[in-house]
């Protein structure tokens, strides 16, 4: 997605250790009114009318996955990290290694709100190495819930996580994919 190549390269920030801030439009603070070219993109991507839920994980693909939401008319589920007093014991577990934070943490999510008659697409702003999205994978898996798509903002193409998933047969649509973060600036996939 030509748009979103740009506003990386004109906005994005590269930090030691291959992490890429895109911060300052996608999960930071928030262009919104860009988000929603990205739901338009997605839709364009997956047949939105299969799907009855669509999932994403705390924090950072909250606003995109809402504004999905909004857009599509369909409810949203964000798996929480951290298990709050409120969410009672019936839940979906699955354990992750969170590249950004270096760090194992439980994605969490009510299984009042995910069963087995939900089409779930998943969509995330960020994927790396893909655990947070396997994790998603998992808890839909565990729901008995269909897996309808994977929509991601950014993949970092370098780190192997989007094409692992693809090779695996997952439905993975990433609208920037960075095949190169350094000093020099980025490569997209395709250039």
């Amino acid at each position: 997605m030509d748009i979103l190549n740009q506003r990386i390269r004109q906005e994005g920030k590269i930090f030691p250790g291959n992490i890429v801030k895109v911060d300052g439009f996608l999960n930071h603070q928030v262009d919104t009114q860009f988000l929603r070219l990205l739901a338009d993109e997605f839709a364009a991507r997956f047949d939105i009318s299969r799907a009855t839920k669509i999932l994403t994980a705390e924090a950072s693909g909250i606003a995109l996955a809402t504004v999905c939401s909004l857009q599509y008319g369909i409810p949203m589920i964000y798996a929480k990290k951290a298990k709050s007093g409120n969410l009672g014991n019936e839940l979906y577990r699955s354990q992750i290694t969170s590249y950004t934070y270096q760090k194992t943490v439980t994605l969490i999510c009510s299984k009042e709100w995910l069963g087995p008659n939900d089409r779930v697409l998943i969509i995330d702003d960020f994927m790396a190495r893909g655990e947070s999205m396997r994790g998603l994978i998992d808890i839909v898996r565990q729901a008995g819930a269909e897996l309808v798509g994977i929509g991601v903002a950014v993949e970092k193409g370098f780190q192997g996580g989007g094409d692992g998933l693809r090779s695996e047969g997952y439905p993975l649509e990433s609208l920037a994919i960075i095949d190169k973060a350094d000093e020099n600036g980025f490569v997209f996939r395709g250039e």
